[in-house]
Order: C-alpha cells, then structure tokens, then sequence
C-alpha cells in the first residue's frame, strides 16, 4: 500500500469551496502513479522493458465531498495482477479516517515505443505484494452505450495543458471535458470511465452524449474511434 497526505487548498475547490472532482481524480493519479517506488523490482523491471502502466477504467463512488482546508489521506494498493492488467483500489479518506471517494480501476500495461499490449513476466508478477480487495460496490469495466442516438455536440480541441508526460491527454482531463457536458445543477454521486483511444495534441474530440433519468452518459470520440466514455450517475 502506498499513500500520500493533501489539503484542500483554494486551486483544488470549486465556487463553493468544496473539492472539484476533478481534482480528486488527479490526487488519485498521482497517488497510484507513485505507488511504484514501493515496488522497487517492479519499477526496475518496467524501466528496462521500457514499459508503462497505463488506465484503462476506473470506478468511483463518492460517499463525501471534502471542503476546504480539510486534511486528506489518500491510499492505493493493488488487489490483483495478471500477464498484461493490473487492478487496484484508491481510497481518498477524511482525517477521521472515513472513506469520502471509493475507487477501483484496471491498468494495462504497454510498450512505450510501440503502444501496444506487454505481458509482464511471472517473477515480476509473483514479487508483487497483493493486497485485499477492499468493500465498494464493483460494476462492471465495460460500458455500454445507448442503441438511441444520442445528442452530438460541438468538437472539444485537444489542448497542450490536457497532455501529460505519456504524450496524450491526461485521464482527470477526459472527466473535466465531459463535466463542462453536465446540466449545471447535476450531481455527480459516481462515476465510470472507460478509456479506449488516448487522444493526442491538436486532436478534435466529439461528444456525444446520452440522457438516461439520472444516468449521464458522454462518449468523446475522434473520427470513427471512441477515446472515452465517461457515464455519470
């Protein structure tokens, strides 16, 4: 298990001083992202195969949404491991130690040059320290979208503050695009992702997005590939 301590500082928060989503998305990422260094055989094995981890979906059940100058723990820790996926959870917990966002999500694991699928090798794998599962409510990675058609939406431009150090847009991004989709008085109490085609710098993603009573659906798509599907509840 990996963890990493936060506050909610005043960039972090929304118009009524309540922490943005997508900022807990980030504190997610950075914390899973780090997690590495307590793995110091996986890290050197990833490092000389040239090989990244990188979302392939995430789950998120958000039980409270901290505010302001509140005191944050948050803990990642890998439950399952297999040849080319990995499967975490990351808990964001208050100071009393209450779980305020419950996550799971499923990584997979790439060749930097060539972009695609890398089975990590058996020792690798058998050096890795599980941990338990621990208790959310698990649906299932895939999404499934809507056979109505849905309402097509202007283009979003792919900037060069959405790219990260993989060189494509950064996952919280995809969720923060999508979110400016959402009526204004939604209320997001989860949420899945499902990722598909990373998008690159300069690139048109097209939202499309489905109405369901209080299930939201947005696929952003370039050309005839899907890059995400984000659906609110």
């Amino acid at each position: 298990m990996y963890s990493l301590n936060y506050k909610v500082t005043t960039s972090a928060c929304d118009s009524e001083g309540r922490l943005k989503l997508y900022s807990a998305l980030q504190m997610m990422q950075d914390c899973s992202e780090m997690w590495i260094d307590s793995e110091p055989g996986v890290k050197q094995y990833f490092t000389e195969q040239n090989m990244a981890q990188l979302l392939a979906t995430r789950q998120v059940e958000i039980i409270r949404v901290p505010e302001y100058k509140e005191e944050l723990k948050v803990t990642t820790s890998v439950y399952g491991m297999k040849p080319m996926f990995g499967f975490r959870n990351t808990f964001i917990y208050d100071s009393q130690g209450n779980p305020c966002y419950k996550t799971w999500s499923m990584g997979a694991f790439v060749d930097k040059v060539a972009g695609k699928l890398k089975r990590v090798n058996d020792a690798t794998i058998q050096s890795m320290t599980l941990e338990p599962q621990l208790e959310m409510n698990y649906k299932d990675r895939r999404i499934i979208l809507p056979k109505s058609d849905g309402e097509v939406l202007e283009p979003i431009r792919v900037l060069r503050a959405d790219i990260d150090y993989n060189k494509h847009v950064n996952n919280a991004n995809y969720v923060r695009m999508a979110m400016e989709l959402l009526p204004e008085d939604y209320v997001v109490s989860s949420l899945r992702v499902e990722y598909r085609v990373a998008a690159k710098l300069g690139e048109m993603l097209v939202p499309t997005i489905y109405k369901n009573d209080n299930v939201i659906i947005v696929s952003l798509s370039i050309g005839e590939d899907v890059s995400a599907i984000i659906e609110f509840s």
